[in-house]
């Protein structure tokens, strides 16, 4: 005896439509089922010849178009058919249409783009991890964007505000006695940015910082002229770079960001990246 036949279709993938068959039939241990996945459906010629196919094999359909020319044209095609046609995302859609403040895309394969982008901003997040602070200058030459500064220019945090923006950003302290690596050299310049920051504001960042961790204030490290040392420093090595620099003087990391993200578009627009 021949399997009942499932077709699950959607105008985008069709795996829940397959899914939510496949777990249906599940209860049905006994019998086994010919699940059948159609996806991809454009046209409403697709819809006629699927319908034709599931009345000659007395098949059931199962569905989740999202388009409302499909989705009327199955309606239509099976209102006096003897096919069994189940919607499942049409009920669904409507439970959410009533609690929600906007209106639906009305596109279909949304959830597969927003799985998409939320494995790439887990990508561009774990990337930050592992290429901050230079850790691992072999990571410059895969980054969308490499950050360099004098310490306590929020390169990190700003790395990581770029990440959920789904932009692999690495980042590079630039301390005049550690020499560079090689491979900063290695990328174009309009792949770097460079931050500086007032002497003054930057003093008062790291003696908060020196005394947040208990430490003398008075340290080195917070030391004015020390500080011009490395502000000099950095710009010097900017100079080399050939890299767009900005200011952070008086900006939130979140207008940083819109600066670096704007130069990431550029960069794709013109290079093709």
């Amino acid at each position: 005896m021949a399997r009942p036949i499932v077709y699950a279709c959607s105008d985008s993938l069709g795996e829940t439509a397959e899914r939510v068959a496949r777990a249906a039939a599940s209860q049905y241990n006994q019998e086994e089922f010919n699940i059948v996945r159609v996806p991809y459906i454009r046209s409403e010629q697709q819809i006629e010849d699927i319908v034709k196919k599931a009345e000659e094999n007395h098949a059931m359909i199962c569905y989740t178009i999202i388009s409302p020319v499909l989705r009327r044209k199955l309606k239509t095609l099976t209102a006096n058919s003897d096919v069994t046609v189940v919607d499942i995302i049409g009920p669904m859609m409507d439970g959410i249409g009533k609690i929600a403040t906007t209106e639906p895309t009305m596109k279909a394969g949304m959830i597969h783009r927003l799985d998409e982008e939320y494995f790439k901003r887990v990508e561009a997040i774990e990337f930050a991890v592992k290429y901050d602070d230079g850790k691992n200058p072999i990571g410059f030459l895969k980054a969308d964007i490499v950050i360099v500064g004098v310490s306590r220019t929020s390169k990190t945090p700003l790395s990581m505000y770029l990440a959920h923006k789904r932009i692999k950003a690495a980042n590079l302290p630039l301390v005049p006695e550690v020499a560079l690596p090689p491979e900063l050299f290695q990328i174009p310049a309009r792949k770097i940015v460079g931050l500086i920051i007032d002497p003054f504001k930057l003093n008062f960042i790291r003696s908060e910082r020196l005394r947040s961790m208990g430490l003398d204030s008075n340290a080195s490290y917070a030391n004015i002229d020390r500080i011009n040392e490395e502000l000099t420093y950095a710009r010097g090595v900017m100079r080399r770079l050939h890299c767009p620099v900005i200011d952070v003087s008086s900006k939130a990391i979140e207008e940083t960001a819109n600066l670096v993200l704007d130069i990431v578009k550029r960069n794709r627009e013109l290079y093709d990246e």
